[in-house]
């Protein structure tokens, strides 16, 4: 298999056969043996139907469907567990990643790169809010990770099947895949391109959900919270050295000392909110190392029609009756 396309599927019945028809129309000419993997991760509406309709009609479409929803990047981690390309492409089925760059990926791979992403320049069609939530999210996470992670990328690329290997031996239970991609290395580079609006449908990714995902981003390539805890620690400890100072200095000093309720009910919230900030992070960190070692599978498969059982790292993460 030269090329394996994964395709995570939630809710996206008005966007599957545009979706599937234009990477035929740009993968055929490429003349290469190509399987198209698509992963319904506990859709509502008729999108599975629209699978298994395109997988009757067509040898080359593979399907995955999930016993309920486990999360997009769990869903990209079960295409990428049961493909057999070369060669993988990971795209939305949104259309807001054009099918069309695949070719243009698929050529800087094979001048020698393992990773080539797609980086936006633009992005069409989305709110201010979120635009500088992306844009701030990307950067902070630039900037406190030891890990050289591409700012303005999603999940949209390319990756060989060296990649892909090395991306099984990281069964963490919250993923975050273009953070994982950064630090395996290898040669990576990119294309810059235009994200156009979405097709049709609306969007699976709640302001809860991206809130969540820069979360397994930041817990998982960096340690910089835990730090920000203890600094605030030290911080807060300090001023409240500095109040007691100048608390003694005012009673026996200048005279000037006038008990009230005020400053003693600030310093208590402002201590305590730090405290609770403090805790938070730490249990943060330690509920993603209880998911971890829990050991659950990351996935249940309730149907595919993908021989599951020649692929043992996949059994590894679902369970397939």
């Amino acid at each position: 298999m030269d090329l394996s396309v994964i395709i995570p599927i939630y809710n996206e019945e008005a966007n599957i056969p545009t979706l599937y028809q234009r990477l035929r129309g740009v993968i055929d000419p490429m003349q290469l043996q190509c399987e198209y993997i698509f992963i319904n991760d506990g859709s509502r509406d008729r999108s599975l139907a629209l699978i298994h309709e395109l997988a009757a009609q067509h040898a080359d479409v593979r399907y995955i469907n999930f016993s309920r929803n486990f999360g997009h990047q769990i869903a990209v981690t079960a295409g990428l567990d049961l493909s057999q390309g070369e060669a993988v492409v990971i795209i939305d089925a949104d259309l807001q990643d054009p099918p069309e760059l695949i070719p243009e990926l698929y050529q800087r791979m094979r001048e020698g790169y393992e990773v080539v992403y797609a980086k936006r320049r633009r992005r069409q069609g989305e709110s201010a809010m979120k635009l500088f939530t992306a844009k701030m999210f990307y950067r902070i996470l630039a900037n406190i990770t030891n890990v050289s992670i591409p700012v303005d990328t999603g999940d949209f690329r390319i990756i060989s099947r060296k990649v892909v290997e090395a991306l099984k031996l990281m069964p963490e239970q919250n993923k975050f895949l273009r953070g994982q991609i950064s630090w395996i290395g290898y040669r990576q580079t990119y294309i810059e391109y235009d994200r156009a609006q979405r097709a049709g449908g609306e969007t699976g990714y709640t302001y809860r959900k991206m809130f969540r995902l820069a979360l397994d981003g930041i817990t998982a390539f960096s340690d910089v919270p835990l730090k920000a805890a203890t600094i605030m620690g030290f911080t807060v400890s300090g001023v409240a050295f500095l109040v007691l100072l100048y608390t003694l200095y005012a009673r026996f000093i200048a005279q000037e000392y006038e008990p009230g309720w005020p400053s003693l009910m600030v310093s208590i919230l402002f201590l305590g909110g730090v405290q609770l900030i403090a805790v938070g992070v730490i249990g943060e960190y330690l509920a993603r190392l209880n998911n971890n070692v829990r050991r659950r599978p990351l996935y249940i498969i309730s149907d595919t029609n993908i021989p599951v059982e020649l692929n043992p790292q996949a059994l590894s993460s679902s369970t397939h009756p």
